[in-house]
């Protein structure tokens, strides 16, 4: 569960994180109107030069492997309705661990039935650097997924894909209404990410915000605190 709600602290920030083609990309960001910052990152050790001070980093990459299928991406899926195809089977432990795409195909075949696609297999690297990672760190690190995030800040699943201007639109102006300010961020950091990584990145961080507070969603509910979870 989430820590109970606290007093608010402006020196204390969230950090969300996404990945991008060369790292991740980092939003950090206090709650407050003024106080968004980016970071592109080489690796997740390098979070720790985001900030002196953070309170909760909500990582938009899975940091459970199930054996079969995740409870957690199932209760997603069912929430998020037209937006449900967002949410990715993360692959099964046996295929997690094997070498190539081939054979994490024929070992999740063989689990669950299903294979593993392309897309998938591409996050392996960063699903095995996020989960080791936030087993080293002393804060609190949450899995996120965007678009469980841009429901609960639309108050309904988005009307158009991310990567559409319609869709676009639609989350940048959310997260500005919620007081980040993504036009003031580093370009340098911004331009090592795609559009969709950075609102991502930042939907991450209202979330993070959202679990220091004790506000957050959880998928499914009420999560034993060391079972499959992700955060909204």
């Amino acid at each position: 569960m989430p820590p109970s709600p606290s007093r608010h602290d402006e020196s204390v920030r969230v950090v969300g994180v996404d990945g991008c083609r060369t790292g991740w990309i980092a939003v950090a960001w206090t709650g407050e109107r003024g106080s968004t910052t980016a970071h592109h990152l080489r690796t997740l050790d390098d979070v720790a030069d985001v900030a002196t001070d953070i309170a909760v980093v909500a990582v938009d990459m899975p940091l459970f492997v199930p054996e079969s299928e995740r409870t957690a991406e199932v209760a997603l899926r069912r929430a998020l309705g037209p937006r449900r195809s967002s949410v990715f089977a993360t692959p099964p432990r046996t295929a997690i661990d094997a070498p190539d795409h081939a054979a994490a195909t024929a070992r999740a075949r063989a689990a669950t039935g299903k294979g593993v696609s392309r897309q998938a297999w591409n996050l392996v690297p960063k699903i095995r650097e996020a989960i080791a990672w936030a087993a080293t760190v002393d804060v609190p690190v949450i899995e996120a997924h965007p678009e469980g995030s841009f429901t609960e800040l639309l108050g309904a699943p988005a009307s158009a894909g991310k990567k559409t201007w319609a869709g676009m639109t639609q989350r940048l102006g959310a997260l500005t209404a919620a007081g980040f300010d993504l036009a003031a961020i580093d370009l340098a950091a911004a331009e090592a990410a795609s559009t969709d990584d950075l609102l991502d990145a930042a939907a991450a961080a209202w979330t993070a915000d959202r679990y220091r507070r004790g506000r957050a969603r959880s998928f499914p509910t009420n999560p034993d605190p060391a079972a499959d979870a992700i955060w909204a």
